[in-house]
């Protein structure tokens, strides 16, 4: 016991105590499991509106005797397009009691997403919101598969029944199947229509699109069991306390807020404050409002949290720890965090969709100068662990031979462990190229520090050869990012008659600076090898860098946007905004 409470060793002790040893479940299984414990204690606050463990699994029950009164039987596919809303919980537990495999959509898809994801998930039900800022869902729909509101086959892969929602609260406009309070309503009428206990802890709980970083989403099959191994994992790994209250932004439907929001949550009988959208003013608020000891973001989320105005306003003594990860931050922003925000226990985190999330961490007492320079080391997973005693378990390989490479020397990671995906979802072809012999090849390139800790080193996509020599992207923005003034950089290749491909430069200033492209490139020249220095530089304002709504850079965007810009102007040197007609 410290002067703070628990000790870190005695909060994962407290943890093992109740889940060693380690009994799989499905999630619904699980959410029964946590409210037999936490019944009264809030689970999901949302503004005034708060529900509690027995709230939740009471409408989870209600909402999964609907959809089976409705004819959805175990393992069809139910697709849910929802932000961060206090009824995605419940329906996410009524799909698994249901028996169905849900699949969480990216609410900010236009419509040719939505429909290449419907199809090609096989999607049999969609629930969905009707709309959300811009975005008009049922003009999607009318425009993907006429007569949609219909029952039955609708003419549109595999989709049969809409269940719509107004999250806004400004009117439907139009008949629907039904829409959530409905399907409620459906269920009481039908006690008992959906038992629980459909399908086993091995079988696939989720289909979870990838983020799209480098090209066409793929869908990743992940098992119950290897959700709720990795979301305990993160759990004991960050040491969360008894009560753990977390405030989040990132989608529910992406890993990162799935995982530590809204699942990791229930292993200690914790509260989650999901934002529809981030609002960093909103953040400061919850956390004084609800007092909230931790907090979920990525850099820039993270950035606009250290800057805000109202952030010496407002009280913070409750924040305690903080995940901020997804994406490299500069070192001063991990020195704001712990100096501006109080936070004491700083973790970061590398994982991928999957190994169904963080298979690396940092430890919440290690020394600022490792979560600023690494992601960690393989996560512990205490019940939850594989063989070796973490949750995967990580090679280094030649990308090339596939051999072990050197200790210190970069090369592709590879993982095994219980968290691994099941395979893609109708692509046997991307299954085999990802999954060899056991082993999950992940596309990213590390090296191991003596200390065991991972340093993420780009992805081989990325790299690009440039006068017949390899060049590795993160080596130069690592450079470019230790210039004065430069808070990010981004470099991808672009074609070059002369080069084959020719290094281009993207960098975001730090606040208040104005980086010199000029002597950006004098500097490159001076330190790095003549193949690695780019030959062209672009300073962007932050809200140009195209991202995922989890705020992971897409690179394979940059490359027609520096192409786009050569073509206008072959001096190769401007500064691009977001205004920009790039």
């Amino acid at each position: 016991m410290t002067a703070d409470g628990p000790s870190i060793a005695e909060r994962r002790a407290d943890l093992e105590r109740e889940f060693a040893p380690w009994r799989p479940r499905t999630l619904d299984e699980h959410f029964e499991h946590a409210a037999a414990r936490f019944g009264p204690r809030p689970y999901v606050i949302a503004g005034d509106r708060v529900l509690t463990y027995d709230d939740v699994l009471r409408q989870a029950h209600r909402f999964a005797d609907g959809l089976a009164a409705l004819g959805v039987r175990p393992g069809d596919h139910v697709a849910v397009l929802m932000a961060n809303y206090p009824e995605y919980a419940p329906l996410k537990l009524a799909i698994s009691r249901a028996g169905a495999v849900a699949v969480p959509l990216n609410y900010l898809y236009r419509t040719h997403e939505l429909g290449f994801v419907l199809r090609q998930s096989c999607a049999r039900v969609l629930i969905t919101m009707t709309s959300y800022r811009d975005l008009d869902y049922l003009a999607m729909l009318d425009e993907l598969a006429p007569g949609w509101s219909g029952t039955g086959s609708i003419g549109f892969g595999d989709l049969e029944r809409v269940i719509t929602f107004d999250a806004e609260g400004r009117g439907e406009g139009r008949e629907c199947v039904a829409d959530v309070p409905e399907l409620a309503r459906i269920g009481e009428q039908n006690p008992g229509a959906a038992p629980g206990g459909r399908r086993s802890p091995e079988q696939m709980s989720d289909i979870m699109y990838t983020s799209g970083t480098t090209g066409e989403p793929k869908g990743v099959q992940l098992s119950h069991d290897a959700l709720l191994r990795q979301e305990y994992g993160s759990a004991f790994c960050r040491a969360l306390p008894d009560g753990n209250r977390v405030v989040f932004a990132l989608p529910c439907y992406h890993m990162f807020g799935y995982e530590h929001g809204v699942q990791s949550t229930t292993f200690v009988g914790g509260a989650m404050l999901p934002q529809p959208r981030f609002d960093a003013g909103e953040y400061l608020r919850a956390i004084e409002r609800h007092r909230v000891n931790d907090v979920l973001a990525v850099p820039t989320m993270s950035v606009a949290l250290v800057e805000h105005p109202d952030r010496t306003n407002v009280d913070l003594s409750s924040l305690t720890r903080m995940l901020s990860a997804a994406a490299v931050a500069p070192t001063w922003l991990w020195q704001r965090i712990r100096d501006d925000l109080g936070v004491r226990e700083l973790t970061t985190a590398y994982g991928m969709t999957e190994v169904a999330g963080a298979t690396v961490m940092t430890q919440p007492d290690d020394p600022l100068e490792v979560t600023a320079s690494t992601v960690g080391r393989p996560k512990l997973g205490g019940a939850a662990a594989g063989a070796a005693g973490t949750v995967a378990e990580y090679r280094i390989l030649d990308p090339v031979t596939h051999e072990p490479v050197r200790p210190g020397e970069t090369g592709e990671l590879v993982s095994r462990g219980p968290t691994t995906m099941l395979g893609y979802w109708n692509r046997p072809d991307a299954t085999e190229a990802t999954l060899r012999d056991g082993w999950l090849y992940s596309g990213d390139l590390g090296r191991v520090l003596d200390d065991g800790s991972l340093v993420i080193t780009g992805r081989s996509k990325d790299v690009f050869k440039s006068g017949g020599e390899l060049v590795m992207p993160k080596e130069v923005e690592d450079f470019l990012t230790t210039r004065p003034g430069v808070s990010q950089a981004f470099v991808v290749g672009v074609p070059d008659d002369r080069w084959g491909e020719a290094g281009c430069a993207f960098v975001v200033p730090e606040p208040g600076a104005t980086p010199d492209p000029g002597q950006l490139l004098e500097a490159c020249r001076s330190a790095l090898a003549r193949f690695k220095v780019p030959r062209h530089v672009f300073v962007l304002d932050t809200g140009a860098v195209p991202q995922t709504p989890t705020g992971k850079v897409q690179k394979f965007k940059l490359v027609p946007m520096a192409q786009r810009l050569l073509g206008a102007d072959a001096s190769a040197v401007r500064a691009l905004s977001p205004a920009d007609p790039a």
